[in-house]
């Protein structure tokens, strides 16, 4: 699933300057904000979807003639478009603050449909205004809010905010099962803490995340008086989960990892971040069980974690210690996930423009 980055941004005092009458009814007042540009830009590159959401006071009465209204707003449309920048949708309420609209900010009747989206990324979705009832419409939609003008930040720093953000997730899972809690940062190597109550189990979490250099806490209670499958298999579903929301739309990573020896066995890893699950292991434990953990659960677990985390997961095994092989499969995975996850400049890492 990829989440929707979404920006509700207002128009007056944001997009263009609002004069000293708070009303852009003329070409001769119009200013586009300073730096705002730039900054579209640089969220567009990023993934990121806009929408105009504002107030217009008595838009289509005699003291707010449409006329008035429709040069300056073609205008900021002209000139936007012709950067490529362009909105999702506008939403222009014409109410006044007596009318007590449910659709006039902070009120979110204009954008009921946003919010009964599932496909909304509500970590990285904010609304961007330069009023109070723009931070108190973030505050009706469980949304950042980012103030902009004299009272505010500059559109640079708007931008710096929303894109050098750490990429995290939080995952809460809950079956008959098993209860699991996993936090995630992808731009963070600590704190490493796993408690499974399977000791080699947390051991081996602690590898994957410290060699794929990401943050990890887990804690799971699971029915171990029965044995490890569910709490294994769970955990993988739930960091797989966690991992794949942290990625968001997946722009600008390095997607492909390689290799780990471990002393005398060898664990030989790829790893696609592709959004197609798929999971092969090549290779053999010689003992059933390591520590609490049967072997049997260790190709369980990646082909879980493959599932979530939307990737393809390739596994090449040979040796003769089995405590070594599971141990090289975690470093491995992990290893080959540092590449992977790794965030830089470029767009989607894709020809089809999205994974």
């Amino acid at each position: 699933m990829t989440y929707r980055k979404i920006l509700f941004i207002d128009r007056d005092g944001c997009l263009i300057e609002e004069p000293e009458d708070e009303q852009v009814d003329s070409l001769e007042k119009f200013r586009l904000m300073p730096g705002v540009i730039p900054a579209l830009l640089r969220l567009k590159q990023a993934g990121y979807r806009f929408v105009m959401v504002s107030n217009q006071d008595g838009l289509g009465t005699a003291s707010f003639p449409e006329e008035h209204f429709r040069g300056p707003h073609e205008l900021l449309q002209q000139i936007l478009g012709s950067q490529g920048i362009e909105f999702d949708a506008e939403h222009i309420d014409p109410s006044l603050p007596e009318d007590n609209s449910p659709n006039r900010k902070p009120g979110v009747g204009m954008l009921l449909e946003y919010l009964r989206d599932p496909d909304m990324d509500r970590e990285r979705s904010a609304v961007i205004g330069d009023r109070e009832t723009d931070m108190q419409l973030a505050t009706n939609m469980g949304l950042a809010g980012l103030r902009v003008g004299p009272d505010g930040m500059a559109w640079s720093e708007v931008a710096g905010r929303l894109l050098d953000q750490p990429r995290t997730a939080r995952v809460e899972r809950r079956t008959n099962e098993t209860a699991i809690s996993v936090s995630v940062n992808l731009d963070a190597d600590k704190p490493i803490g796993n408690h499974t109550g399977i000791g080699f189990f947390d051991h081996m979490l602690d590898q994957l995340a410290a060699h794929g250099g990401f943050s990890l806490e887990l804690k799971c209670e699971g029915d171990l008086h029965i044995d490890e499958h569910h709490t294994v298999e769970d955990c993988a579903l739930a960091l797989g989960e966690a991992l794949d929301r942290a990625l968001g739309d997946r722009r600008g990573i390095g997607r492909y990892g390689f290799t780990l020896p471990m002393d005398e066995s060898l664990a030989n890893v790829a790893i696609d971040l592709s959004g197609r699950p798929v999971f092969e292991l090549h290779g053999e434990f010689p003992r059933e069980s390591v520590g609490g953990l049967h072997t049997e659960m260790v190709g369980h677990f990646f082909a879980s974690l493959a599932q979530k985390l939307r990737c393809a997961i390739h596994i090449t095994l040979v040796g003769d210690n089995t405590h070594h092989l599971v141990e090289a499969c975690f470093k491995g995975v992990g290893r080959a996930l540092r590449p992977a996850l790794a965030k830089g400049e470029g767009g989607t890492p894709s020809t089809k423009g999205m994974l």
